[in-house]
């Protein structure tokens, strides 16, 4: 539902009121932003971004008010990103292929995600610090890109960008039960990434 703000902006830009664009796109952009990397990566966010700013102009007289500007802004920019990714999919599923760093058994990690005996090394340096590192940034980034697309659209949205899974189960057009092994697999993936930087200090 509108909040009183939403209804506010919401006269103001029917009005046609120049500053009430520039306050929706400063207020939302970044999170259409974070969305369409989430779906289509960093080299097509831009272009979606723009579809769906040019959608929301051509649909804003016909948006009824029942969710929040910033749901509605996000459904829209979350079905620009999957049309583009249909018009660039290629038939591979990484999903199948194994890890390049072998295998990454379930037991290694409490069920909250975790893991239950920290990884070689991180007695010296906390995850926090190690994360700063650009060399492991930049695998991070590498190993996010390699991953299937829901699966990197799921773990995004929630890491990165702290939606609910309820939030991205709306935007993704999947189920409760499918965003939880999504994100459960797609966080083994990235663990053992960090794991192997950890132990021999590549990718």
């Amino acid at each position: 539902m509108l909040t009183a703000d939403d209804t506010d902006l919401l006269k103001r830009l029917l009005a046609g009121e120049q500053q009430a664009f520039r306050v929706l796109v400063s207020t939302y952009q970044g999170a259409m932003q974070a969305v369409a990397y989430a779906i289509v990566g960093n080299r097509h966010a831009d272009e979606v971004v723009q579809d769906a700013w040019l959608s929301v102009v051509r649909n804003l007289s016909s948006f009824e008010g029942r969710s929040s500007l910033k749901t509605w802004l996000l459904t829209i920019t979350a079905n620009a990103a999957k049309n583009r990714y249909k018009q660039n999919r290629r038939e591979v599923l990484l999903d199948d292929l194994p890890s390049p760093h072998g295998r990454i058994d379930d037991d290694r990690f409490a069920s909250d995600g975790h893991w239950l005996l920290a990884p070689f090394a991180w007695h010296q340096d906390t995850p926090e610090a190690l994360l700063t590192e650009d060399e492991l940034r930049e695998c991070l980034e590498h190993t996010l890109l390699s991953l299937p697309q829901l699966q990197r659209s799921v773990l995004v949205l929630r890491e990165r960008q702290g939606l609910e899974l309820e939030e991205i189960c709306n935007l993704l057009e999947i189920s409760l039960s499918n965003a939880r092994v999504l994100v459960h697999r797609a966080r083994l993936k990235v663990f053992a990434t960090v794991e192997h930087f950890e132990e021999t200090g590549e990718c």
